[in-house]
């Protein structure tokens, strides 16, 4: 795993030209990954999760990071200890909600890497509204499908493509 720090060192012109992006500090740590990097794939939603749980249940996506735009909505979980189990028998790399989780414990018992911007025990609709696979916008950023992400302690990147960390 190549550190975010590294990765922006190694690439501060595209910082400048933004083509590399770097999501503002607004998200926790969950899971025992506490670093990840792939491609993206990108699902909008608002207080649903049946298209994330659709996702997730994908065995297309082994190493891949689902990218949730829940609205920033902190009145339910988008993601809860069955869905983190279910990214973790599938191969997921990552997944970082805009929103909340829940069952924490299972969470953090799971071989996934998950950044959210919080917790709520309430669980969230099941109408399966949203949008698979188009651009989502929040944290700074637009964040479009097959984009790269690395995660970390650090921060969240953003890229178009795979970076190095050499110039």
């Amino acid at each position: 795993m190549v550190a975010t720090t590294d990765i922006c060192d190694a690439n501060s012109s595209l910082l400048s030209t933004g083509e590399l992006k770097v999501l503002l500090p607004l998200f926790k740590p969950y899971g025992q990954r506490r670093a990840f990097n792939g491609p993206v794939v990108t699902v909008k939603v608002f207080e649903d999760n049946v298209l994330v749980r659709a996702l997730l249940e994908s065995k297309a996506h082994q190493g891949k990071v689902l990218v949730v735009d829940g609205g920033g909505s902190i009145r339910c979980a988008l993601l809860g200890g069955n869905l983190g189990q279910i990214a973790q028998d599938n191969g997921w790399a990552g997944i970082v909600v805009n929103g909340c989780v829940r069952d924490v414990d299972e969470i953090n018992a799971c071989d996934i890497g998950v950044w959210a911007l919080g917790t709520s025990p309430v669980k969230s609709h099941k109408k399966g509204v949203g949008e698979k696979h188009g651009s989502v916008h929040f944290a700074g950023a637009v964040i479009n499908d097959g984009d790269w992400l690395w995660a970390d302690n650090d921060g969240i990147l953003i890229s178009m493509h795979q970076l190095s960390t050499t110039s």
